[in-house]
């Protein structure tokens, strides 16, 4: 990611995403003027192509902004835009203005899309969409007869149940039963479905999960230089030490898994790379935010202080696209599958 595109993200996050953005947004809030001032710097089609209205970043400095929002616990769909534009574009659909997500997100779910009477109706559930409520269209992977198409979804066109994630991030229910305009949708690109679907999102998730990490590693770090007890700052503990190497260690495997996950994005997702990133991510997230914790004590969880906003939405981000057993066992199937002979070939092939 470039220097000036990073601190023109850092400064932007700094200056509007604060206590009572925050509060607000767990409210039910939705937080204008800071999706304003987002979508005018162009960070929500960072993953766009320039003839599909972006500015020429690459996938790293999309993911790069990502960190960024992350870091700072920014309470806004910029992930969902960025890769319901970014799937739109793949579709040669037309990508509309405002919030948008995509759907569905879990492997149960399923959205049909039939041809009846010469005309397309898309039908069904799925749960667990971030910011429907928000969002003024929804990218679906529809199943069709002829394969899986993606399916331009406006706002009306479905009813939204609402519901959180542990971060209070709007994570609702949609039902659709509309006629859809075959302006409005396209044939998925060959080889894409569900699970590049899945491999998409997971792969967007695990550079959120990097970017929070690292705030949570540095919070702690300056807590323990800070706060003092029984005479000398808590960092001169060995126990206190120990967790911060810990937490370190966990931190940077998070860094080196949103690099593969950014890569495998700007390729072709290859399931292995994307299963390995997710995994370790949602690994880390689950040990380190304990960890940051133990650092804290009581402090974390207060609701004055800025931890508990990053590691709630670590322990939410895990499970998202695919939790770290899920994604660990492809990477164990792929490895048997390989044998001791094919391993190297594959990991290769794979990169």
């Amino acid at each position: 990611m470039s220097d000036q595109l990073a601190d023109s993200a850092e400064r932007l996050f700094a200056a509007h995403v604060n206590k009572d953005v925050l509060r607000s947004a767990e409210q039910g809030v939705f937080p204008e003027t800071l999706w304003r001032a987002v979508t005018e710097a162009g960070f929500t089609a960072a993953l766009l192509p320039e003839e599909a209205g972006g500015f020429g970043a690459s996938t790293a400095d999309a993911t790069g902004i990502l960190r960024i929002a992350a870091s700072h616990a920014a309470p806004i769909p910029l992930a969902e835009t960025m890769l319901g534009g970014w799937l739109l574009a793949r579709a040669s659909l037309p990508i509309p203005s405002g919030v948008l997500t995509l759907a569905p997100v879990r492997l149960e779910d399923k959205l049909a899309l039939v041809s009846v009477g010469g005309r397309w109706r898309l039908s069904g559930n799925a749960t667990r969409i971030p910011w429907a409520r928000d969002a003024a269209a929804i990218t679906v992977l529809a199943s069709a007869d002829d394969g899986p198409r993606f399916v331009l979804l406006r706002a009306g066109a479905f009813s939204v149940t609402h519901d959180v994630n542990l971060a209070r991030e709007p994570r609702d229910t949609i039902s659709i039963d509309a006629e859809i305009d075959s302006a409005a949708m396209a044939s998925a690109p060959r080889g894409f479905g569900p699970a590049q679907l899945r491999a998409a999102g997971a792969a967007i998730r695990t550079a959120q999960i990097a970017g929070a990490l690292s705030r949570a590693l540095e919070l702690s770090v300056q807590y323990a230089q800070t706060r003092v007890q029984f005479g000398r700052p808590i960092g001169k503990f060995q126990a206190i030490q120990q967790y911060l190497a810990m937490l370190a260690e966990h931190a940077a495997a998070s860094v080196a898994a949103a690099d593969t996950a950014t890569q495998a994005l700007q390729g072709s997702l290859p399931p292995l790379f994307v299963a390995a990133a997710k995994a370790r991510a949602g690994e880390g997230a689950s040990v380190a935010a304990g960890l940051a914790h133990q650092v804290h004590g009581a402090i974390g969880f207060t609701q004055e202080y800025e931890l508990h906003h990053l590691t709630r939405r670590l322990w939410s981000w895990r499970d998202e696209f695919g939790n770290e057993s899920e994604w660990y066992g492809l990477v164990g199937r792929a490895v048997f599958a390989a044998g001791p002979d094919g391993l190297w070939a594959a990991l290769t092939a794979a990169a």
